[in-house]
């Protein structure tokens, strides 16, 4: 069974198009307009397993926030449409990466209800014409828009290239784990027979 979505989100400030295929080694297609983010969604799709196809054109003559927030809630969305119900999946995930002096850890419950938590601090305003600032905005909106309970905390962390970096790479791995199928699980794994607010 191959889990794929398409989503588009059309308003006065962002276009996107976005295609999520999970679990396959496809290459992605990913042009955001910001090469740094571009860099990290690649992280995303190549360490997650999967194939992100994205067109975006956002108003970055203004700034980067519009496009980077707007993608986050495209691919939550697309995450969501993706799975579907849930039958199946073991639902948690978590990873813990290091990224050079960056120890990072990432939860994850595709549980319907969305929260977002993170204690990482950034020491610079911008890496790579990304506004850091917009890293809790990009994932925010990925958990909000997905149904996703998400935690990061990082442990160690000094250069503020490698925080981002670990984020996006230990996301990826967690919900890699999360989305797995378990043939124990019948139907939803929730006591509750259905996990709320996904598909």
């Amino acid at each position: 069974m191959i889990r794929q979505s398409y989503v588009e989100r059309e308003t006065n400030e962002t276009k996107i198009r976005c295609q999520l295929t999970l679990e396959t080694y496809e290459a992605s297609k990913i042009k955001t307009g910001i090469g740094f983010f571009d860099h990290m969604l690649e992280q995303v799709a190549r360490h997650g397993f999967m194939q992100l196809i994205l067109e975006v054109k956002g108003d970055l003559e203004v700034d980067c926030h519009h496009t980077i927030e707007d993608v986050g809630i495209v691919i939550g969305k697309a995450i969501s449409k993706a799975l579907g119900s849930c039958e199946g999946i073991v639902r948690y995930g978590s990873s813990m990466i290091p990224m050079d002096e960056v120890l990072m850890s990432c939860a994850i419950d595709l549980s319907g209800r969305p929260y977002y938590c993170s204690n990482v601090v950034f020491t610079k305003e911008c890496v790579g014409g990304m506004d850091l600032e917009m890293v809790d905005e990009f994932f925010r909106a990925i958990a909000t828009h997905s149904g996703m309970n998400l935690h990061f905390h990082m442990f160690e962390g000094i250069n503020n290239h490698h925080m981002v970096e670990g984020m996006f790479k230990a996301f990826a791995k967690a919900l890699s784990n999360a989305i797995q199928f378990d043939d124990r699980i019948k139907g939803t794994l929730s006591t509750k027979g259905v996990l709320e607010g996904i598909g």
